[in-house]
């Protein structure tokens, strides 16, 4: 029987972490082999398994990233922005493949993840789920065929716990929106709009940011054009949804060559 996978947990006890801790507690093909937080974190010690509500499997929480990332497989980073570099060259360093999850990279980040992605399988997405990347592609596609005269306007709503505006979601799809149009780079982003703001600039695209209650995230990408609209949307009904999409991303790098990837080519492999 072939080993399970190993993944290294860095910022095991966020929702997020638990919640792929939990997932991969459910299968024999995954494991959770450490769990890494902050120094000073007051999880430090703790059995992850039993804070995820899986029972108990002796995996500790712990602060020493270089020794953590050192006995899995592949790292798993779902901490905060500012330690994504820091996560990327311990990867590289250690020859372990890398998911990253974290949303609002600067420059210096992604240049870490571009070097990282010299020597090992390098996967950054600012969305889990399968269904978004499905929905971005449709997004693309569906701006490339409609052409210019349709204008592309993004809607998300989040909880109210959620830190960032917009998401990296809406980004993402900002981002796919443009190339649909030809464009290296997003056109000029509108985010929100108040007060006389004149007639709507062609290649524009709106992103709006809605927070409240328990909303884990909904995207809706509105295309209108000369007598018709189309909308495309995503709603994720539960945060185990990242938690299997991470755990399907995981699969797929620890087999991977070195080089940059994206949650899509988790499913053209898988197709």
């Amino acid at each position: 029987m072939t080993a399970p996978i190993g993944l290294a947990l860095v910022g095991a006890l966020g929702r997020m972490g638990l919640a792929i801790a939990r997932a991969a507690a459910a299968r024999d093909d995954l494991r959770v082999a450490a769990a890494i937080e902050r120094d000073g974190h007051p999880g430090l010690g703790a059995d992850l398994a039993a804070r995820a509500g899986a029972g108990e499997a002796g995996v500790k929480v712990g602060a020493d990233l270089a020794g953590g990332i050192a006995g899995a497989d592949v790292v798993i980073d779902l901490s905060h922005a500012g330690a994504a570099a820091a996560v990327a060259g311990a990867a590289a360093a250690c020859g372990k493949a890398l998911l990253c999850g974290t949303t609002g990279l600067d420059e210096a980040a992604i240049a870490a993840l571009d070097r990282a992605a010299q020597s090992v399988p390098v996967l950054w997405t600012p969305n889990l789920s399968p269904g978004v990347a499905v929905l971005a592609g449709l997004v693309r596609h569906a701006v490339a065929a409609l052409g210019p005269e349709y204008d592309v306007e993004i809607v998300e709503l989040h909880h109210r716990k959620k830190a960032d505006a917009p998401s990296g979601t809406a980004l993402l799809l900002a981002a796919e929106a443009s190339t649909g149009a030809g464009r290296l780079a997003p056109a000029a982003m509108c985010f929100g709009r108040s007060g006389r703001t004149g007639e709507r600039p062609g290649g524009q695209i709106g992103i709006h940011a809605v927070r409240g209650g328990t909303v884990f995230g909904e995207h809706r990408v509105i295309l209108a054009g000369p007598h018709e609209r189309i909308e495309l949307s995503h709603a994720a009904e539960s945060r185990e949804l990242f938690a299997e999409g991470a755990l399907r991303a995981a699969l797929f790098l620890a087999r991977a060559r070195p080089g940059r990837y994206a949650m899509k080519d988790v499913l053209a492999r898988e197709a």
